[in-house]
């Protein structure tokens, strides 16, 4: 398993570079959100957060992408661990294949059907108190994107996981600071992130969501509640035509010479 952070980057830009041209491929997609999380994802898997059984070829520990549009992220890391077959990947777009857009349960690897934002905290709670009433050495990620902070579900979830002290839950927010509709600030000011979490009596961190090294240490942290880590990062991390533009939230057409721009930048 890699270890190193250098080596950790290299992934990233092969994530990056895969997804880039499966998007080309399938023609659709939400880019911008996906490209904001790579890191966030690549810690948890490589750097065995998100526990890996090899006996039965599956994982300890669960992920829960709630901002559905971005589970894509996990379609090449799940494929290099085995999980999703080489082929559904190579078909995706081509041919049949069991990937698509949105993901869901019915994916092999994918523990909730996301998409309708809001709802993987609390199904992330649902499955962290599951497991320490079951008393089972087990822990749950879910990734949400600070836009879901519109959502009353995700804030009535944070209150049952504070009431709870659910400490095998991590809840990692991908603050890129772009919805749809543009900005957070200008389409609806969420104001001081941290201050409001924190008044729920969990623990609360901020890194650079792009630094490997600032996620590793911050998810290494010992904790006895519920952990929040926000991440801040930019939509559209890597490709110049799409970092921080709300309109990369949806795949764009692109012509042949800014295919070959974007793939120059990720090389």
């Amino acid at each position: 398993m890699l270890k190193n952070d250098n080596d950790l980057l290299v992934v990233c830009k092969k994530y990056r570079k895969e997804l880039f041209e499966k998007f080309v491929q399938v023609g659709q997609g939400h880019p911008g959100s996906v490209f904001s999380m790579i890191e966030i994802v690549v810690t948890l898997f490589y750097k065995n957060f998100i526990r890996f059984d090899k006996i039965k070829n599956t994982f300890i520990d669960k992920i829960l992408i709630s901002k559905g549009h971005a589970t894509v992220a996990l379609y090449p890391i799940l494929r290099d661990f085995g999980i999703i077959k080489e082929e559904e990947w190579n078909n995706w777009g081509i041919s049949q294949s069991q990937l698509r857009v949105f993901g869901n349960i019915s994916i092999p690897g994918i523990d909730v059907t996301s998409g309708s934002l809001g709802h993987g905290l609390g199904v992330g709670c649902g499955l962290a108190l599951s497991y320490k009433i079951d008393k089972l050495d087990k822990k749950v990620y879910v990734v949400i994107s600070e836009g879901e902070l519109y959502e009353g579900s995700t804030w009535e979830a944070l209150l049952f996981a504070s009431h709870h002290k659910l400490d095998n839950l991590v809840v990692i927010i991908d603050i890129n600071s772009l919805i749809i509709l543009g900005t957070t600030k200008d389409c609806l000011n969420l104001g001081k992130i941290k201050n409001k979490i924190e008044s729920f009596d969990v623990e609360v961190d901020e890194c650079d969501g792009h630094d490997l090294d600032e996620l590793n240490k911050l998810l290494l942290k010992k904790n006895n509640k519920t952990k929040f880590i926000l991440a801040k990062t930019t939509k559209g991390k890597g490709f110049s035509l799409m970092e921080n533009k709300a309109n990369w939230h949806y795949w764009n057409k692109l012509n042949q010479k800014e295919v070959e721009l974007c793939l120059s930048e990720i090389l």
